[in-house]
């Protein structure tokens, strides 16, 4: 695929996101949010290079860190001339920060570029800028806004994320007064957010005019949260930003894997994967980049990146696949989606178990069936079905599965391209 032709828009339906040439761009995203503040430019490449050979496109990163790895750089150099002065940043700081962005853009990164960490509402006032932010108050948080803005307008690579784990509640004018002065100078780059947990982007953000798109954050009954966003009015686009991440929370890679598969499948154009130690670049990061999660989410990008997943619309009724759904509130409920012409069903299956399909939804009078393994990247076919009735199919071993009928007639890649 030729070279992205950055900026991001948002594509004429208001689902996925486009580069300027019209050319949906699947976002797959890594979580390396210490990463400007913490690496040096060779760990920079380093990381980069490992992520772009698994098909990730996209990383979330702070501009200024405030704890997990920070404030200062590896080379030394502070944010601001004073902690607490949002006002006097240090030229130095944002160079090596301009840096990262410019190789980014070489790699083909877009990046998800949080200006301000907020920081939990529940937890100490150190974890992000809140603090800072009450006492810029909203012309130092307009100043600030307006240095970054004119630093990085240069880029076309950059979505601004503003909030991170917070929401505004307080801070509403400061937080309009940052994007204003970003906006002062970067006139072509999206926005969107990461609210606190389990809350609406729409509903704790959408007040500014200047929101592009949603986002995802949850920790619990992930599938739903993705489909409320899916059903939000009015349409946007949404990513999945945040749920558990690999080495967390006593995480199974099922968890990981399910949680992926769920966004593309319930409407996200989207999703972020995320590891620790890699997230706050703690020890053993170099080793923990070739961990079994983003091997897994290679597969993955590489299933959807070979077929017109934009076209995929959630089977939320249950009309298409109707047998072996799994428990709604639970953590095994089958994910399907059939595209908007009837050419192609996708169903992710936390679980092995036989699920029921009619047939007759879909286009063609015949149908390609083949099962794909997520931990693998193998596919196993499955027979050449007609298109009426209903048909039962059986995952051929224990574990997750993706299960894909396409019609024949379409010109799809053979399943064999995905080893």
């Amino acid at each position: 695929m030729n070279p992205l032709n950055l900026p991001l828009k948002i594509s004429p339906n208001h689902r996925y996101l486009v580069d300027q040439a019209d050319r949906p761009l699947l976002i797959q995203g890594d979580s390396a949010w210490s990463l400007i503040s913490a690496l040096t430019r060779d760990e920079v490449h380093l990381y980069l290079a490992n992520r772009a050979e698994k098909g990730f496109n996209a990383f979330i990163v702070n501009l200024v860190e405030h704890k997990f790895n920070g404030p200062r750089n590896r080379y030394g150099e502070e944010p601001f001339q004073n902690p607490e002065d949002l006002t006097a940043p240090n030229d130095g700081y944002f160079e090596h920060a301009e840096s990262i962005l410019k190789s980014a853009a070489e790699y083909g990164f877009v990046v998800f570029l949080a200006p301000l960490f907020l920081g939990y509402k529940n937890k100490s006032s150190d974890e992000g800028w809140i603090h800072e932010v009450r006492i810029a108050g909203m012309a130092g948080c307009y100043q600030f806004g307006r240095y970054v803005g004119e630093r990085f307008a240069r880029f076309n690579n950059i979505v601004w994320l503003i909030g991170c784990d917070r929401n505004p509640k307080g801070i509403q004018d400061e937080l309009n007064s940052l994007i204003l002065g970003i906006k002062e100078f970067d006139t072509h780059n999206l926005f969107t957010v990461s609210p606190a947990p389990e809350e609406s982007t729409l509903e704790t953000y959408g007040w500014g005019g200047w929101l592009d798109f949603n986002a995802t954050y949850t920790y619990q009954i992930v599938h739903k949260k993705l489909l409320a966003d899916y059903n939000r009015q009015p349409t946007m686009p949404f990513v999945l930003l945040e749920s558990t991440y690999e080495g967390e929370h006593n995480a199974s890679p099922v968890q990981i894997r399910r949680q992926a598969y769920w966004a593309l499948l319930c409407g996200a154009c989207g999703q972020f994967f995320g590891n620790r130690p890699i997230w706050l670049f703690d020890p053993g990061w170099q080793d923990a980049l070739d961990a079994q999660g983003s091997q897994d989410m290679a597969y993955l990008k590489k299933l959807f990146d070979q077929r017109p997943w934009y076209e995929l619309v959630p089977d939320q009724k249950h009309q298409v696949v109707t047998g072996g759904l799994g428990e709604f509130n639970g953590l095994d409920p089958l994910a399907a989606s059939l595209t908007r012409d009837g050419n192609l069903l996708i169903a992710y299956l936390p679980t092995a178990r036989g699920i029921t399909i009619d047939m007759s939804k879909l286009s063609g009078s015949q149908v390609r069936a083949w099962w794909f393994n997520p931990r693998s990247g193998r596919d196993i076919p499955a027979g050449n079905y007609a298109t009426r009735n209903t048909q039962s199919f059986t995952p051929p071993a224990a574990g997750d599965w993706v299960f894909v009928l396409e019609n024949t007639a379409c010109d799809f890649p053979a399943p064999d391209t995905l080893k």
